[in-house]
């Protein structure tokens, strides 16, 4: 597609000159020209015989529209007239349209009436563009009329986007069956519709300028798409966000603050109880071996460590410091960081703009910048990196070492991090707090934990996002590499108001959080359970080979939940080939079902789970198994676990290895035989259909995502 940038240009030159806001319909005309945007044959007329004039030459109906700067809301100011038949309805409609629009605003002005072919047939969609304060330009997409005025069934991307983004927005909206046809109805051009959501992602990128484009209808048929109406505002004081800072500039200092050589803890206390006692123990406790050095304003030795009056004071340097003082004293103690040279700061205090303090924030941010010091918080708990044995932080010390790195926003939602890793003996390479973000953000720890090779899946909570447009480059790129996992606070109205009272951050419209995260490959968790279940479960999982899912179940209801939980979490139920269907009915009795789910029935000796399980591990059509065990007599719980990881162990070491997770519905024993299934590498779960399959699910998201299913 050839693309004129100067007539655009040209176009919004004038705009700029009349000191408008808003171009007109066919300025707007000639920008969707330029970026090869079909649009209707139009002309401008300036009398009623020239509108007469100019019907008769595109062929009747047509429709005749004001022309003003001063209204943009055409129709609402009743400037609109379709399906004008003739001369006297198009010398009707011309005297009509005036006189709507000089009742609907006196002094307007206006520069004639649009006279535009009539388009008929075909889905009318909305195609258009607006500018997010946290992503910037967006591209969005609806079917027209009510369902994306009452439904809101509009799905979006960040511009500029592919044709691949453009073609799976077409399949992003509830009313998509729509576009395929339907009662007879012709499916309309998937192509032409991707390719104006490409030239309209393209415009905004070129001219940023452009901060909202509606494309309004447009009537998509299966022959082509052209947009009928066209919107376009202007604020040439719109200046995108800044870029962010090169990724190897992000790692090198988060390195330094993720495995610093040396730690200065400023507000170190000997006395227990305070903050600043709390954090030298877990630094000493935890089995950090680099240099500790305690600053107090004081005291000569704090736990067995020379004390220093300031930073200025430490021979040598120094990495990182943590801040364990009150909020009215950190920006003197971080000028002094500053003129150490100390690249990194852990701030722990709160009092800041979550607390209606926003100067006190905004003081330290700019110091943070004077010196080149990165910033983590304030208003956080701190933050752990196993393999340093670093504990950087005033709750409990955690030793359990892993490849999952978690992040949160919130100090309370920490403790329930820390608090389920210990319990479910999780291994962790991080766990970080990032409270109100005045500086280290998301799309940093997404730069270190990239390259860290302690971190396998990346699990963050987060309320906002600072800079979403940076946040979802970056998981685009990680995402292809280790699974991305977010759990957005403030996806509800209330969750919202709740949000923004908490950290002074204002949560962003959740359907653009939800599109832009699966653009972007990120795995969305629901719910808190949700985030650490998947942190915990998908990097067990091996990536499956393709999508067929089959379900081996010893009780027929679970068979009929663990299916509904399929088709809940965007899997697919394999649909069972008739000489497999056969082999799997010689080792389940005559009442028993194949097909899929596969019955077994629950009176059933252990070796027809060995059997059926192993049967669906080497059959190269079935690529991923879910398990429903029935807690029988017959079959024990720890019975049914040993003999599900000894035949999982056996057939990985003849090369047959597909993700596999459990429910298991039974008494209290199955709790244990869950646990050592998991610890054993297949996810399970006690009393629970849902929450195996949600595991899987988010595997295949991740997989899909990263191109690793063909």
């Amino acid at each position: 597609m050839a693309i004129d940038k100067a007539s655009v240009r040209k176009v919004l030159d004038k705009v700029k000159a009349d000191g408008r806001n808003s171009l007109t319909a066919p300025e707007g005309k000639l920008v969707c020209d330029a970026y090869g945007i079909a649009v209707p044959g139009e002309g401008l007329a300036k009398s009623a015989d020239e509108a007469t004039k100019l019907a008769g030459k595109m062929g009747y109906p047509v429709v005749m529209k004001i022309v003003s700067p001063d209204i943009l809301h055409k129709t609402e100011a009743g400037g609109v007239v379709v399906g004008v038949k003739d001369d006297a309805a198009a010398k009707a409609a011309y005297d009509q349209i005036l006189a709507n629009a000089k009742k609907y605003k006196a002094d307007a002005k206006i520069e004639g009436i649009q006279v535009q072919q009539m388009l008929a047939g075909g889905t009318e969609v909305i195609i258009g563009s607006i500018t997010d304060d946290s992503f910037g330009k967006l591209v969005a997409f609806g079917l027209g009329g009510v369902l994306v005025e009452v439904l809101k069934d509009i799905t979006f991307r960040m511009a500029p986007a592919t044709k691949e983004d453009a073609l799976s927005m077409l399949d992003g909206i509830q009313a998509k069956e729509m576009l395929h046809g339907v009662r007879g109805g012709d499916p309309v051009n998937r192509d032409a519709l991707a390719n104006i959501i490409v030239g309209v992602s393209q415009l905004v990128t070129d001219f940023p300028e452009i901060v909202e484009l509606d494309l309004n209808p447009v009537f998509a048929t299966k022959k082509d798409a052209i947009a009928a109406d066209v919107r376009i505002v202007v604020d040439f004081n719109y200046k995108p966000k800044e870029a962010p800072r090169p990724d190897a500039e992000i790692v090198k200092a988060m390195n330094r603050i993720m495995m610093p050589k040396s730690v200065a803890v400023i507000g170190a206390s000997a006395e227990d109880g305070k903050i600043g006692n709390s954090v030298m123990k877990n630094l000493i406790n935890g089995g950090y071996k680099g240099q500790i050095y305690p600053v107090h304003p004081k005291a000569a030795d704090i736990l067995g460590h020379k004390a220093y009056k300031s930073v200025k004071d430490i021979p040598g340097d120094v990495d990182v410091a943590v801040f364990a003082i009150p909020a009215k004293f950190v920006a003197g103690a971080l000028t002094e960081c500053g003129e150490k040279k100390i690249p990194g700061a852990v701030l722990i205090p709160s009092g800041f703009a979550e607390a209606n303090e926003p100067e006190l924030q905004e003081e330290i941010v700019k110091i943070g910048k004077k010196y080149d010091i990165r910033l983590m918080g304030p208003n956080i708990y701190g933050f752990y990196y196993t393999p340093a044995n670093l504990c950087a932080t005033f709750c409990t010390a955690f030793d359990v070492k892993g490849s999952a790195a978690l992040s949160s926003q919130s100090g309370g939602i920490g403790m329930a991090i820390i608090g389920f890793s210990r319990s479910a003996k999780m291994g962790v390479s991080a766990i970080v707090g990032l409270g109100n973000k005045s500086d280290i953000d998301e799309d940093d720890l997404l730069a270190f934990f990239e390259q860290d090779k302690n971190t396998n899946v990346i699990a963050m909570h987060c309320e906002d996002l600072k800079d979403g447009r940076a946040f979802a480059e970056a998981a685009r790129r990680v995402s292809k590499k280790k699974p991305v996992i977010v759990l957005k606070g403030g996806r509800t109205s209330a969750g919202a108001k709740a949000a923004a009272s908490h950290t002074g951050a204002l949560a962003g419209n959740d359907k653009i959080y939800e599109d832009v995260f699966k653009q972007s490959g990120v795995i969305r968790a629901r719910s808190l359970r949700q985030l650490l279940e998947f942190a915990r479960g998908v990097p067990l999982l091996p990536t499956p080979k393709g999508e067929n899912v089959l379900i081996i179940t010893g009780a027929g209801g679970s068979g009929v939940l663990l299916s509904d939980s399929v088709v809940d979490n965007d899997l697919h139920l394999m649909t069972m080939p008739e000489d497999l269907d056969k082999a799997f009915r010689k080792f389940i009795p005559p009442f028993g079902a194949s097909g899929n789910p596969v019955d077994i029935t629950g009176g059933e000796p252990p070796i027809t789970y060995v059997n059926t399980v192993k049967l669906g591990l080497t059959d190269d059509r079935i690529h991923s198994l879910i398990l429903g065990y029935w807690h029988t007599i017959v079959t024990p719980p720890m019975v049914f676990a040993k003999n599900m990881v000894e035949v999982k162990n056996e057939m990985k070491a003849k090369g047959f290895e597909k993700p596999m997770v459990a429910s298991l519905a039974g008494d209290v024993e199955v709790e244990e035989a869950s646990e050592y299934l998991y610890q054993n590498g297949i996810p399970a779960y006690a009393y629970s259909t849902e929450l195996p399959v949600e595991v899987l699910g988010a595997k295949y998201k991740w997989a899909r995502g990263a191109g690793l299913i063909k």
